[in-house]
């Protein structure tokens, strides 16, 4: 009777143990049709992020952030923060969605959305961005963005689509230059051209006017060639002058014949190496075929378009190639006053005469690019100056010599005249 006892209570006793941790071991959430509490506060972030409510959804992420630390969710829920700072698109919620980009990167760099945040900090620049007239500081930072993420992230899915936006954006900088070399040289402005004119075709060779931009170079060193001939320095001078600046022209003429064959300016340059008695080079099969596919990629907006242009922000680029390489980095830029102190360098021997090059002033790097109508209230552009100016609009030094002329009695328009290569300069005593 005994034995019968304590075996019923053993049997009781394993009963009560075995119930006993199966209740402890039970998660009250783990039925099929439940979900897990960070699961459901970003489900409820990115339905409230579709409806355009980005407060909620922000709140709604943060909240998830600092409660479930160590949630699956945590970096789906950091770039969902940058996302709804994108999607609501004011001028502060971009800039603000940027450091959130750049935040994510921080944080998680190695995840493949790493790229995707890098790119999505270009596009907010690029949106942005401005014609080639107006601000570019949009465009500058959009390309530097691109250019990140495509050695960055060499191997990302998104590498195409950030080389396709780049030459977009590399479009739009080369108009922008384009358009300040051509003001220098209708202004006859040959150094501040030949500067301009150069940095451009060396940055950005997929440029849609890359073979124009190349004519107005040669045309640049040929009529600074014209100004070496009117000087009165020796024979011997000249001709080094000339043979550098003949050399320099023929190969901006040739450059368009071998780089760019299939664009509009072709004949003309091969009529100017002809007429400098230099060689005609002939394109290669693989170049020709390069530059008509580069061609043949080229949109264009219509007359329409063009029309509608003139009513909106945003920059022209149905002229961007769509094929080719974007330039990943800028080259050495070339400067005026480099350029001017080469002439003067190799034009101190001319004439005996000493000259200087302390009081060389740089053309402005970043002068904006001249409109063809001043704003309102301001005052229009003053007519092409026929001296060879670098400094363009630096009134400064011109008001200093009016007052140094004053002071000393002296009428500004009786100044020394210059001879020999002094004449060159286009600035200073």
């Amino acid at each position: 009777m005994f034995r019968r006892n304590l075996l019923l209570s053993l049997v009781v006793a394993l009963a009560l143990l075995a119930t006993g941790c199966k209740n402890k071991t039970q998660n009250p959430i783990a039925d099929v049709d439940s979900k897990q509490p960070d699961k459901v506060l970003f489900d409820r972030a990115m339905d409230a992020l579709k409806r355009n409510k980005f407060d909620v959804a922000r709140l709604t992420l943060q909240t998830l952030i600092n409660t479930y630390p160590d949630s699956e969710y945590i970096a789906r829920a950091k770039l969902g923060v940058a996302d709804s700072w994108l999607a609501e698109g004011t001028s502060a919620a971009l800039a603000q969605a940027e450091v959130e980009y750049k935040d994510f990167q921080t944080f998680f760099p190695n995840m493949p959305e790493a790229a995707e945040s890098q790119l999505k900090v270009a596009e907010i620049h690029f949106r942005q961005m401005e014609k080639p007239d107006r601000d570019y500081t949009h465009a500058k930072r959009a390309e530097d963005e691109y250019r990140q993420l495509i050695l960055q992230y060499p191997d990302s899915v998104l590498v195409d689509q950030a080389k396709t936006k780049l030459r977009m954006v590399q479009e739009v900088l080369a108009e922008r230059e384009f358009r300040i070399g051509r003001f220098y040289y209708m202004r006859e402005s040959w150094p501040a051209a030949i500067a301009r004119l150069k940095s451009l075709v060396d940055a950005y060779p997929l440029y849609s006017q890359v073979d124009e931009a190349l004519f107005m170079l040669g045309q640049s060193y040929e009529s600074q060639m014209e100004l070496i001939r009117s000087t009165r320095a020796d024979e011997a001078t000249k001709a080094r002058f000339l043979n550098a600046l003949k050399k320099d022209a023929g190969a901006a003429y040739a450059k368009i014949l071998t780089r760019y064959p299939a664009m509009m300016r072709a004949d003309s340059a091969r009529e100017r190496l002809k007429e400098l008695n230099l060689p005609v080079p002939e394109p290669t099969a693989e170049m020709l075929a390069q530059n008509k596919a580069e061609e043949e990629s080229r949109g264009d907006t219509g007359t329409m378009g063009r029309v509608m242009l003139n009513f909106k922000k945003r920059p022209d680029m149905a002229r961007t190639a769509t094929v080719g390489e974007p330039t990943l980095s800028d080259p050495q830029q070339t400067s005026a006053t480099e350029i001017v102190k080469q002439m003067v360098s190799s034009a101190t021997a001319a004439d005996n005469q000493k000259v200087t090059v302390e009081t060389i002033k740089d053309a402005p790097e970043n002068q904006p690019v001249p409109r063809s109508e001043p704003p309102s209230g301001e005052a229009p552009l003053p007519p092409p100056n026929p001296t060879n100016d670098v400094n363009v609009g630096d009134g400064a030094a011109t008001q200093g010599e009016s007052s140094s002329s004053s002071s000393t009695g002296e009428s500004s328009s009786k100044k020394k005249k210059k001879k020999g290569f002094r004449k060159l300069i286009p600035f200073g005593n």
